[in-house]
């Protein structure tokens, strides 16, 4: 008899796993809506610390060309965090709690300190430098999920072009509110 631990953490025709510390079976569809739930979360909190200060502190800055309207970051986000959460969940499904979903992981709380950097601290630099490990962050977990489910891949592109964007607005707003 299979150690039952170890059959959930592995892929199956029916996918499912378990967390790490668990051999208790998560349903693929419970699943799903936890690593979509975390990513919206982190999107939750990003915005309530973004509405703070966007009628505030960020109209004082001077903005870089290409500075999309405040209405427009919600919903591009919260699109972005359900394909995050879904690509997430596709490699969980094959791999379970593998290298691959925790440098996920890893990436998805870069991408949470970058609010608190730039509107919490009112910090443009910090936020920079958190971006820039963000941006390695996806890069590898690209290659990583490409190697191990094209699909989750793909789902992540434009995540990754939107944040090659974030950072182009980010260095912007370092270069042009020096004081």
């Amino acid at each position: 008899m299979p150690n039952r631990r170890r059959v959930f953490q592995q892929s199956g025709p029916n996918g499912g796993g378990s967390f790490p510390g668990s051999s208790v079976p998560i349903s693929p569809a419970l699943a799903l809506v936890g690593f979509i739930g975390l990513c919206l979360l982190v999107g939750v909190v990003g915005g309530s610390m973004t509405a703070r200060v966007v009628h505030t502190w960020y109209p004082t800055l001077h903005a870089p060309p290409g500075t999309p309207p405040n209405w427009v970051f919600g919903p591009v986000w919260t699109i972005l965090y359900v394909m995050v959460g879904t690509a997430g969940w596709l490699v969980w499904k094959r791999l379970g709690a593998a290298r691959a979903v925790r440098l996920w992981g890893w990436q998805l709380a870069a991408n949470a300190l970058w609010a608190p950097a730039f509107f919490g601290l009112h910090s443009p630099r910090l936020a920079m430098a958190v971006m820039a490990a963000l941006l390695v962050l996806v890069a590898l977990t690209l290659r990583t999920f490409r190697r191990v489910r094209p699909a989750a891949a793909v789902l992540m592109l434009p995540y990754a072009a939107w944040c090659l964007y974030a950072a182009y607005l980010n260095a912007g707003f370092v270069l042009l509110n020096r004081s």
